[in-house]
């Protein structure tokens, strides 16, 4: 707790998005107030969301909460990206966007995410740092809010906001897909933003609609099963099982397209706060915000995003358990043991290692399944705020928070996200910008000529994979344009794909379903 302060008064001509006009800390007087400091690459930040809206709902005749968006990387400073993230992750209260980390001086802020929690008389009564403080603050607020009825200081009020998903209604077929899976099967594409699974053919005919379109952790059949905000995926193609992770759910989900059934094989459905390195039974391990997933022999690969961690699955024992990384967040190359990454967002392999696009070091990490199993940086300079956007070789190379990786024809493919690029590079460490000219928007074209906004995941199939001699082509989960976009690997050629009778969610039912 740090001292009984007046809280200083929020900036007036900065940027504000869920609210028609900025607020005054002196009009909120009679209410408890919650300053939630965050940056939307965060993580932690991230998994505080679901707490301040539990409060929130909980108290809305006495708390406001204010996300003060305080940028790490110089994408999120953009206003429109910030708005982008709040339909994203469905917040509902207001945020000012805090350029040049003006407030966050102001309260002495040292790390995302940070709660300062305001008394209804105005002073600054308390400072929380990190995640899973939820019990603790609502203490504080029940305390707070008798104290004050006490004192006759508190005024129960609901408060109104106009929202940004009322400006603007996440009613497109596809909302911020996370990742795109190719195979001989067809395309599976995460429909994060739906909470749901879309299955299509390369030419854009949907196949199956896995998931109500309402978040929730329910197994069952495709029509009845639910996921909250699921990401990455690997196929069996031989069984017709596509593995998901629900990252949202904490959890992993088998999807057996022969008998149609979704069923949870890993993970409680709460989130763990262990970091440290452990496993068990794949149904009696909590995880955490598991982000992308590969599959090798009989081994799941799973990038734990939440404790920086790489994970692995027995898929015939159902055994899953940290395969690298000490929990630490840092780019510490080494030994599977004394390793450690930050918050790895996409994984691939080619046989020998693991591809790991490492997005809070802006790195592409290997990471050994084979003697001697060896973490290495491959490229990008493996510092927290050690980012850019530089192609070159080895640790030159700069990224902007990388959040997907493919490994095709002796190549991996990259989705520099924040910087609104493909990357292209060579398992020796060398770097080139093959696709977008750098400036979010939604263009087709070639090569640089093209443009993308936060693209998150990618993938390839090659014309040896396929059952019919058609190109190669590479998939791209083009996160902020709700689309996803399909690449001539002969031309570098960029389209966006059509999709046949999709509709959002409770705007229509596809007719050829």
């Amino acid at each position: 707790m740090i001292p009984r302060v007046r809280a200083p008064e929020l900036p007036q001509n900065y940027s504000w998005l869920n609210t028609n006009k900025p607020l005054f800390l002196k009009k909120l007087k009679g209410r408890v107030v919650i300053l939630d400091f965050w940056t939307y690459c965060c993580i932690n930040c991230l998994h505080i969301l679901p707490n301040l809206k539990y409060l929130e709902q909980k108290y809305k005749d006495s708390l406001t909460v204010i996300g003060v968006h305080s940028a790490k990387f110089d994408n999120e400073k953009e206003t429109e990206n910030i708005r982008q993230a709040i339909l994203r992750y469905d917040i509902e209260h207001p945020v000012v966007v805090d350029r040049d980390f003006r407030i966050w001086q102001e309260y002495a802020v040292r790390a995302w995410p940070t709660l300062i929690i305001i008394d209804p008389e105005g002073y600054v009564i308390g400072q929380i740092s990190g995640e899973g403080n939820r019990d603790t603050l609502d203490e504080l607020i029940q305390k707070l809010i008798q104290q004050h009825q006490d004192k006759g200081t508190i005024n129960f009020q609901e408060f109104s906001l106009t929202l940004e998903k009322q400006r603007q209604p996440l009613i497109t077929p596809l909302a911020f897909p996370g990742k795109v899976l190719a195979t001989p099967t067809g395309l599976f594409i995460a429909d994060s933003g739906h909470h749901r699974l879309v299955v299509s053919s390369f030419n854009g005919e949907i196949l199956h609609l896995i998931g109500t379109g309402k978040s929730g952790l329910t197994d069952g059949t495709f029509s009845e099963a639910q996921f909250f905000a699921p990401q990455g995926m690997a196929f069996d193609a031989e069984n017709q099982i596509l593995y998901v992770a629900d990252t949202e759910n904490h959890t992993l989900r088998r999807v057996d397209l022969k008998r149609q059934v979704v069923e949870a094989i890993a993970g409680t459905g709460e989130q763990s706060r262990n970091i440290h390195p452990h496993g068990g039974a794949g149904l009696e391990t909590a995880l955490n915000s598991p982000w992308d997933l590969v599959k090798v022999g009989n081994t799941l690969f799973i990038a734990m995003a939440g404790p920086h961690q790489i994970w692995q699955m027995d898929l015939k024992t159902g055994i899953i358990k940290t395969y690298a990384g000490t929990g630490a967040e840092a780019c510490i190359d080494g030994s599977l043991t004394e390793s450690a990454f930050a918050q790895p967002s996409g994984i691939t392999n080619n046989g020998q290692e693991l591809y790991i696009a490492d997005s809070e070091v802006s790195s592409i990490r290997g990471v050994g399944i084979v003697e001697p199993y060896q973490v290495r940086t491959v490229c990008g300079s493996g510092g927290l705020f050690g980012f850019g956007d530089v192609d070159g070789q080895g640790e030159d190379v700069r990224f902007q928070h990388c959040l997907g990786v493919e490994y095709a024809q002796n190549y991996l493919w990259v989705a520099d996200t924040y910087n609104h690029k493909i990357k292209l590079v060579s398992p020796s460490g060398n770097c080139q910008t093959v696709l977008g000219n750098g400036s979010a928007g939604l263009e087709d074209g070639e090569g640089k000529n093209s443009r993308f906004f936060e693209p998150s995941g990618l993938s390839a199939i090659c014309a040896s994979q396929q059952r019919f001699a058609i190109a190669s082509f590479l998939y791209i989960a083009d996160t902020n344009n709700h689309a996803i976009r399909r690449v001539d690997l002969n031309t570098f050629e960029v389209t966006t794909l059509e999709f046949t009778g999709l509709c959002a969610p409770d705007v229509c039912i596809p007719s050829n379903l």
